[in-house]
């Protein structure tokens, strides 16, 4: 059985950088976010379901999903917002699941800034979070995003606190905004993951 690492964080915490490198050590990398995007394309089953359910006016000229309309469309009804949960949480976890048993890396990661909050965990053996102080994740967010501090400091507040993340996790990084620090710390855990994995494999 392959074993499979879960990571997270929050939005600036570091955690594109964290599985950029382990992709470069030759891991296979699954991104919650991308599986998100993937299953509501044209032609997809969800795609036709979220249209069904709230209507012609979520669907582009283009056939693609009109994801802004949507998104404020949540923002003000938020009912809908579990309608479209109830629609994509399972097609995104069947994907997941799908693509975690396609990896042939020595071990697996599943990134997820919302790991915990969708009990995607319960899909990992482990689970390291990124973890950077509030401050930070402000400064790196509205410097990469273009977003105000306030739309950065909303997302912050509907996550799950940094204190709840940590204590859920089985392994923490503080990224504390020095690269070369921040690679030692993973370099170290890649290793444990690989002796976690060889021995998972043996038994």
């Amino acid at each position: 059985m392959t074993f499979i690492l879960g990571l997270t964080g929050g939005i600036g915490s570091g955690k594109s950088a964290a599985s950029q490198w382990f992709e470069t050590q030759g891991i296979t990398v699954i991104d919650a976010d991308i599986v998100a995007r993937e299953i509501v394309e044209p032609g997809q089953p969800a795609l036709a379901q979220i249209q069904e359910c709230f209507g012609d006016w979520v669907i582009q000229s283009n056939g693609e999903l009109d994801r802004r309309a949507l998104r404020e469309y949540i923002f003000k009804e938020p009912e809908a917002r579990q309608q479209l949960e109830a629609i994509t949480h399972p097609a995104i976890r069947t994907s997941i699941i799908q693509q975690l048993s396609a990896a042939t890396s020595p071990y697996v990661i599943l990134v997820s800034p919302l790991l915990f909050e969708t009990n995607q965990h319960q899909l990992t053996h482990r689970n390291l979070l990124i973890d950077a102080s509030e401050a930070l994740q402000i400064q790196r967010a509205s410097h990469r995003d273009g977003q105000s501090i306030e739309q950065i400091q909303k997302i912050i507040s509907v996550q799950m606190p940094r204190e709840k993340k940590q204590a859920l996790a089985d392994d923490v990084v503080l990224n504390d905004g020095h690269i070369d620090h921040l690679y030692h710390q993973l370099e170290n855990l890649h290793q444990h993951y690989l002796n976690i994995a060889k021995e998972k494999k043996q038994s």
